[in-house]
């Protein structure tokens, strides 16, 4: 691993891990979303201070240099990240689909219940 690839990765995962702190304590992230980032921070940093261990990986990912694994093993997070986030979005729809349903039914059943009382008047 060059060390232009070991500066980048240093720089990456400490203004990964630095954004992730600040959007935390302005309440903008919740905790259990920046795990996943401060993880990925983590194995960059580990990556880039002990470069063999990517090597290593490399090597037994049938990768032909470090950085393409590195690359790919990004990709691959943040694939799964997508996919999690994608059903997140789906269970959301999902409840919001539900949440407008019930409005609507207690809206017709509070305009039935009005309609019932001018009748009686």
């Amino acid at each position: 691993m060059t060390m232009m690839l070991r500066a980048v990765l240093i720089a990456g995962s400490l203004l990964t891990t630095a954004l992730i702190i600040r959007k935390i304590r302005q309440s903008k992230a919740q905790i259990e979303d920046s795990v996943f980032w401060v993880f990925v921070s983590v194995i960059l940093i580990i990556f880039s201070v002990f470069p063999k261990t990517a090597d290593i990986l490399s090597r037994l990912a049938g990768t032909y240099s470090t950085s393409n694994f590195i690359f790919l093993f990004i990709i691959f997070l943040l694939m799964v990240k997508v996919f999690s986030l994608t059903l997140r979005v789906s269970q959301l729809e999902a409840k919001q689909r539900e949440l407008v349903q019930r409005i609507a039914l207690n809206e017709k059943e509070r305009e039935e219940k009005g309609n019932e009382k001018r009748e009686r008047e």
